[in-house]
């Protein structure tokens, strides 16, 4: 009884942050990730699992991509950490409105990449929504040219934008035999200078890319453009390819209100396809490396899936016939229009 009492309270508080965040505007984004973009997250990172040892957020928010990764395997303990206070107390909060008993959960209050909490630790799955091209210290701060998390790359990401920052710190604290599935901006995939020599370090000599999956514009609250999800491992099983999904086209999602969603077919097809890493026409593709290594390691989805569409030839003969029976059509109706008005005693008006 206790667990059923947890779970209606638990969903029920997560059903009125989703409200909540539907009608916060710009700011809802930096709290919470739509249900079935949590969801594409936590099945990815529970692949060929069914229990986990830990869970991990570097971005916690209100601690929804946790608590569905729980609803996906078996967790043992939860870690995170959030920069507003505030949303640090709504995690905390959620965790407990689950049933997530206070010391199964480890969730810290600070800034991510200047103080991060957990560097002792490596997670088996790691599951954000970072900012998305966020304002960092990056040159400014003496430690990141000592930084483990960023030294070996060469390069550090760019104060303006934070997110092959936010990429690195989560890969750095995953284990060995983890999946780490995050939410970016598409910029991550294709940007230069700095990113682009982080991206291609990752590719050419960590070899930890293992999917790159596009979503629907406009999916996310507070936020129209178009995002990405980048999937991570150490050890990848198929480490002589990348699969590439393009899940943004008509017919992959439907328009509720003012947002695109994803319905649970849509959910299960991507997941499907990055599980068995298929090709499908004008859906995916499986990119090898010297592929992506041909393309200067950039990443941009449309480099790689094909999603046009041709249109249908037009028969000029058919068009010219039809042309010539309305022109017929409309002599025919003046005629009988100009006896008519004869008849009357008033001028046609032609």
């Amino acid at each position: 009884m206790h667990d059923i009492e947890s779970d209606v309270l638990g969903d029920a508080y997560e059903y009125l942050i989703g409200k909540f965040a539907a009608g916060a505007g710009k700011t809802a984004g930096e709290f919470y990730t739509p249900q079935q973009v949590s969801k594409i997250l936590a099945k990815i990172v529970t692949t060929g699992k069914d229990k986990l040892k830990s869970v991990y957020d570097p971005t916690t928010g209100s601690g929804s991509l946790l608590l569905r990764v729980a609803k996906e395997v078996e967790v043992s303990e939860f870690f995170g950490q959030e920069l507003t206070r505030t949303t640090y107390n709504l995690a905390r909060m959620n965790m407990i409105l689950h049933g997530i008993l206070y010391r199964r959960f480890n969730i810290a209050q600070e800034d991510t990449l200047m103080h991060p909490q957990h560097l002792d630790y490596r997670f088996e799955a790691v599951v954000a929504n970072p900012p998305f091209s966020a304002h960092w210290k990056g040159d400014d701060h003496p430690l990141y040219h000592t930084d483990e998390r960023f030294s070996q790359y060469g390069r550090l990401a760019p104060k303006t934008k934070a997110d092959f920052a936010f990429m690195q710190h989560m890969l750095y604290q995953l284990a060995e035999n983890g999946i780490m599935a995050s939410v970016f901006p598409h910029g991550v995939l294709f940007r230069g200078g700095a990113e682009g020599q982080i991206r291609e370090y990752m590719i050419k000599e960590m070899n930890v890319l293992d999917a790159v999956i596009g979503l629907p514009a406009n999916i996310f609250y507070g936020t129209t453009i178009p995002t990405c999800i980048v999937v991570l491992k150490k050890c990848r099983e198929q480490d002589d390819n990348v699969v590439f999904i393009d899940a943004s086209g008509r017919g992959n999602y439907i328009k509720v209100g003012n947002q695109n969603e994803l319905r649970e077919e849509d959910v299960d097809k991507i997941v499907k396809t990055y599980r068995e890493r298929k090709t499908i026409d004008k859906y995916s593709y499986v990119a090898s490396l010297a592929e992506i290594a041909e393309n200067d390691y950039n990443l941009n989805i449309p480099r790689y899936v094909d999603t046009f569409e041709e249109e249908e030839p037009v028969d000029l003969d058919a068009t010219a016939a039809e042309i010539q029976q309305l022109d017929a059509a409309l002599k025919s109706n003046e005629a009988v229009l100009k006896a008519f008005c004869e008849e009357l005693g008033i001028k046609a008006p032609f």
